[in-house]
């Protein structure tokens, strides 16, 4: 399925690099649906599948990356800063009702991972979103570093956080790291062979830079994030949980526990596997039930 490539205006004169997929079928105005990855994604692993499938149903999506990621601009590269990114995120949605053959009261919201986490916090704060998909999401960054980060590590990782800051003080430039290692003595955000074989089935285009690299300072503000804090704020927006029963890079047992103190209307989709196994292994359940709950809830205009 061909897509049309776009670049939203976005806060500091960037542009966020997004496609557009439009069902072969449909009169207009149709319902949309709004997508995003997670901690240094880009759109080309494994979301197009995902707006494929949304797209064959009869919805206008609109997938974009972060900024400082794949073709998005915004400097420096590979930053993430989770407030940013759902500041991007509200002009996205406001690109989306903008297009003509769009009806702006019907717009979903689908994100995974650390997205999950914003579609959460958007999905309760931006009525204009209709219907939220979180997807393996993250929902507290603190209780996440306590898990991922070794206690007889944890002091080395804080005195890195504040060279770096200090260092900034002095002019420099933030400092990096991997962003996946497999090798736990490197610093790096993850130590994921699952990230690593899924990153594996997906291909980039010569155009796009591999997101090798992130920020240190991105790590620090993932401890800081607590999108779960917003979970019984979604209501009266139908929300869609769907988790990973092994999942240990955003605990099934977080997602489990913020899925209990959600409102109404909700509905939970758990399937079998880890985290990123939501994207090659499980993207038929996990596609499945996230089609099903926006054409349930995206059917007629609100």
């Amino acid at each position: 399925m061909s897509y049309q490539e776009a670049f939203i205006p976005a806060e500091g004169g960037i542009s966020l690099h997004a496609w557009i997929f439009r069902p072969m079928t449909g009169n207009g105005p149709l319902p949309a649906i709004t997508m995003a990855h997670g901690f240094g994604g880009v759109k080309y692993r494994g979301l197009q599948g995902y707006a494929e499938r949304f797209s064959q149903a009869g919805f206008v999506v609109l997938v974009h990356d972060h900024r400082g990621f794949g073709l998005s601009g915004g400097e420096p590269r590979g930053d993430i800063d989770p407030w940013q990114q759902i500041a991007d995120w509200r002009r996205a949605i406001s690109f989306l009702e903008s297009l003509d053959d769009v009806d702006a009261g019907r717009l979903g919201i689908w994100g995974s991972s650390y997205a999950g986490g914003h579609t959460i916090v958007l999905a309760a704060t931006d009525r204009r979103i209709r219907a939220a998909v979180a997807q393996v999401p993250t929902i507290s960054g603190f209780e996440q570093g306590l898990r991922r980060v070794p206690a007889d590590r944890k002091q080395a990782l804080e005195d890195l956080f504040n060279d770096d800051e200090r260092a900034q003080l002095a002019g420099r430039q933030p400092a990096y790291q991997l962003l996946n290692s497999l090798d736990p003595n490197v610093q790096a955000a993850y130590h994921s062979r699952g990230m690593a074989e899924s990153d594996a089935h997906f291909s980039l285009p010569p155009s796009v830079e591999e997101p090798t690299y992130v920020t240190l300072r991105s790590t620090r503000k993932a401890q800081m994030y607590e999108p779960g804090a917003w979970v019984t704020r979604v209501s009266p927006t139908p929300l869609l949980m769907v988790v990973g029963r092994t999942d240990t890079v955003t605990p099934s047992d977080l997602a489990l526990a913020a899925y209990e103190r959600a409102l109404e209307p909700k509905r939970l989709a758990i399937f079998a596997g880890d985290h990123f196994d939501s994207y090659v292994a499980a993207f038929e359940p996990t596609s499945e039930a996230a089609t099903e709950w926006f054409c349930e809830h995206l059917s007629e205009s609100g």
